[in-house]
């Protein structure tokens, strides 16, 4: 299972920015994904993930209202839309699958990983 993140970058406060993460080495459509994050000196956390089916999601408190999750399964893509994005967003953000159909909001519940994508909100 290979995941590329992509789409980070420097964005003011109140921009917005897309992320993507593209799959391969795996039927794309069964499993669940997440993206979690990482800002200097915190510890990974989770922002949101969403099931196989793309039926079910789950957000951080943080983020509702500004981050929407998708996925298209034909393009095996999934996708992070991020809006009204504040200095406190700024982390490195890490796609992942669990390869079950099923997220979990726990890290280590994830063996796949991508290589991570840097956004920087300036104040």
């Amino acid at each position: 299972v290979q995941l590329q993140a992509s789409g980070g970058g420097l964005v003011q406060a109140g921009g917005s920015l897309r992320l993507s993460c593209a799959a391969s080495g795996h039927t794309f459509s069964l499993y669940s994904m997440a993206w979690f994050r990482q800002a200097p000196g915190k510890e990974r956390e989770i922002v949101v993930a969403i099931s196989g089916g793309g039926s079910s999601t789950y957000y951080a408190d943080s983020v509702k209202g500004r981050i929407t999750i998708s996925r298209d399964n034909a393009k095996k893509i999934v996708y992070l839309q991020m809006n009204s994005l504040r200095p406190e967003d700024t982390a490195v953000y890490y796609c992942a699958t669990n390869r079950n159909y099923r997220y979990s909001t726990t890290g280590d519940e994830y063996p796949y990983w991508g290589q991570g994508t840097l956004v920087t909100v300036s104040s």
